[in-house]
């Protein structure tokens, strides 16, 4: 199967050195924020540990997605085979839908904490944050597992993608895309995205209300906690919108703009959510700085 990937060709080389520079940072940066959370006892929390969830699924995103586009941007032609697409698929489908979740997950935590904090202990136990993680991970890869099993014994009829993953064009190799890929897809979105966004706008707007009665101390506590969980929220679901868009509609997108939107999705959240979540959120802040200091003070006393 072939992908096509002109734009790379230019600068291959530079390309593969920016997307390794990328691919190193993510991995970094995700691992330091899920070492933080797991070593320190007052991070042991709901919030933070679905904080660490949303870091393994940037590291297994990245982990997906990146080697093959080293692969692609030093070779003159861009070759995948057709399993090695529908795992790319698979997992990348799978991680996004299960992001929407435990952004869910965490504005549930949210609003039990911020509005109902007397229940938080009994509401939010380690049993209720098991259950929630367990099913942030395990239902979109159900569901999109049943999604590929519906095609599994379809002819292919072409075998060109467009683009430089394999995202929902991956259904336009079929010789026709069968109706039942379609609804149950459609179904499937409005689990693990629909729904899930309708629920997180729903929650903080509850949160909002109720604390813009309340103190300043709240509601500084309230755009603390909410804010950056918004802003991933917002970027994340325009990312998404557009992957549907593209793949499903076929718009004619110029090149050079779907290149950077499928570059985006792949490198945004995954990038910048330690970033937002170790800068905003104030307890994992004060770690990570203390973590630089005795890095770099250990590294001065080596010199000396």
């Amino acid at each position: 199967m072939w992908t096509e990937i002109e734009d790379f060709l230019r600068f291959g080389y530079l390309y593969f050195l920016i997307m390794v520079a990328l691919y190193v940072l993510i991995i970094i940066s995700n691992s330091v924020i899920v070492f933080l959370i797991c070593i320190h006892h007052n991070l042991h929390e709901p919030m933070y540990i679905f904080i660490a969830a949303l870091s393994v699924n940037s590291v297994l995103l990245s982990t997906v997605t990146y080697p093959k586009l080293f692969v692609d941007v030093l070779s003159e032609k861009q070759v995948i085979t057709f399993s090695a697409c529908r795992f790319q698929h698979f997992m990348c489908y799978s991680i996004g839908g299960s992001d929407f979740l435990l952004l869910s997950a965490m504005a549930f935590d949210r609003y039990v904490s911020i509005c109902k904090p007397l229940k938080y202990p009994v509401i939010m136990r380690q049993t209720t944050i098991n259950i929630l993680l367990f099913l942030s991970w395990f239902v979109p890869g159900l569901q999109v597992a049943v999604l590929h099993a519906l095609v599994l014994n379809k002819k292919l009829c072409h075998f060109t993608l467009k683009g430089i993953l394999c995202n929902n064009s991956l259904w336009k190799l079929y010789c026709e895309s069968p109706r039942a890929t379609l609804i149950y897809g459609l179904f499937a979105m409005l689990n693990v995205v629909i729904f899930p966004v309708f629920f997180i706008l729903f929650t903080y707007a509850k949160i909002f209300l109720i604390t813009y009665r309340s103190s300043r101390a709240i509601q500084k506590k309230a755009a603390e906690t909410c804010l950056p969980h918004l802003f991933v929220l917002s970027i994340f679901t325009t990312l998404c919108a557009y992957d549907v868009i593209i793949g499903r509609l076929e718009l004619d997108f110029p090149k050079t703009a779907q290149l950077i939107m499928t570059v985006q999705v792949v490198f945004y959240n995954p990038l910048f959510n330690p970033f937002i979540y170790g800068l905003k959120m104030k307890e994992i802040s004060k770690h990570l700085k203390r973590l630089f200091c005795r890095c770099f003070y250990l590294s001065c006393w080596r010199f000396t």
